[in-house]
C-alpha cells in the first residue's frame, strides 16, 4: 500500500469544503503540508483527482470515484482507533497468581484496582506456580504473583514481599500440647501436603529435604482449602502459609506447631516475561503491586 491515511484524510476533508486551504485549517495543519499531502497521492497515481477552478477545488470523475471508497476506509479506520482507545481506557488484563497468593493477596489488589480505574477489565487465573510461571512465558498471562521458586530466563522474576509456612494440627491431635517438635515427632504421624509443582510444596520439600524418604506423606492434595479441611478432619499434620491459616486459628479449628531448627520463610515473586508489552493497564497494575510491599507484611 503505498498511500497514506493522512493523505486519504486530506483528500476527503478537501472534497468536502473544496478548498485546501480550509480543510488544512479543519486538520490543524498548515496549507503547504496539506497541499503536498494532496499532491503526493496524485503523483502516486499519475492521476489528478480535482479540477482546479480559481481558488475552488472541484472533483473530476476520477475523484468522485475515489470518494465513497476513501470515505468508506476514514470511517473503519476512525472505528479502529476507538476500539483501541477503548481497550486502553478499559485497563484490559490477564493477571495469573497461585492459590496463596490470589485468596491473600491477589483478590484485595484487584478489588483496589479496580477501584482506582473502574473501567479496567481484569480476569485472574490460578493455579500452582509451574503452570502459572509457564502461561507468562506462553503469553497467555500479562502478568503473575507467585509462591514458588523458578529458573526461567524468559521471564522478569522479582522477589515481592515475604512469606512463612507453619505446620499445623487437629487441636485434638497427640502433638496438639508440644511447644517445640523434635524430629522425631514429624516422622510418627502422616501428612497432609500440598502437590508437587506447588510452591508450597517446593518450600515443604526444601526445608524438609532430609527427612523427607522417611515421612509419611497421607495426601497430597491441589488446594489449601483441601489440605485445611482434612487437617481439621485429624488426618494427619499439614503445612501453608501462615496467611492461609488466620482463621482456622482464631476459632481454635487448629494448632500452631513450632519446629525446631527448621526455617519455613520464603518469597513471593512477580512475574512478568522480558518480552511482553507493557500496555498502560500493565503499567498501573506493576506500580499498585510494587506500592504494596510496604503495606504487606504476611510474615507478622
Amino acid at each position: 500500500m503505498r498511500f497514506s491515511l493522512r493523505q486519504l484524510q486530506v483528500f476527503v476533508t478537501t472534497a468536502k469544503y473544496e478548498n485546501i486551504s480550509k480543510a488544512a485549517q479543519h486538520l490543524s495543519m498548515s496549507q503547504s503540508a496539506a497541499s503536498d499531502s494532496l499532491r503526493e497521492l496524485e503523483a502516486l497515481y499519475n492521476t489528478q483527482l480535482f479540477d482546479r477552478v480559481g481558488k475552488r477545488l472541484q472533483l473530476n470523475e476520477t475523484g468522485q470515484d475515489l470518494l465513497p471508497h476513501a470515505e468508506e476506509l476514514m470511517t473503519r479506520a476512525r472505528e479502529l482507533e476507538q476500539n483501541i482507545t477503548s481497550q486502553v481506557q478499559s485497563g484490559s488484563l490477564k493477571i495469573g497468581a497461585t492459590q496463596t497468593v490470589a485468596t491473600t493477596l491477589a483478590l484485595p489488589l484487584i478489588s483496589n484496582f479496580q477501584k482506582q480505574y473502574p473501567k479496567s477489565q481484569l480476569t485472574l487465573e490460578i493455579g500452582n506456580t509451574l503452570s502459572i510461571s509457564m502461561k507468562v512465558a506462553n503469553f497467555e498471562l500479562d502478568v503473575a504473583l507467585i509462591e514458588g521458586e523458578i529458573n526461567n530466563p524468559q521471564l522478569n522474576i522479582v522477589p515481592w514481599v515475604a512469606d512463612e509456612l507453619q505446620v499445623f494440627c487437629h487441636p485434638e491431635h497427640p502433638l496438639s500440647n508440644q511447644h517445640n517438635l523434635k524430629e522425631q515427632n514429624l516422622l510418627e504421624y502422616n501428612w497432609i501436603l500440598r502437590e508437587p509443582g506447588s510452591g508450597t510444596r517446593q518450600t515443604f520439600d526444601r526445608v524438609m529435604h532430609d527427612m523427607l524418604p522417611q515421612l509419611t506423606i497421607a495426601l497430597e492434595l491441589q488446594q489449601n482449602e483441601a489440605v485445611l479441611t482434612a487437617v481439621k478432619e485429624n488426618l494427619g499434620l499439614g503445612c501453608l502459609s501462615r496467611l492461609c491459616l488466620t482463621q482456622a486459628v482464631t476459632l481454635g479449628e487448629i494448632c500452631l506447631l513450632p519446629v525446631a531448627r527448621r526455617r519455613f520463610q520464603r518469597n513471593f515473586y512477580l512475574i512478568t516475561h522480558k518480552n511482553k508489552y507493557q500496555s498502560l493497564a500493565m503499567k498501573q497494575w506493576l506500580a499498585l503491586v510494587k506500592s504494596s510491599e510496604t503495606e504487606i507484611n504476611p510474615a507478622s
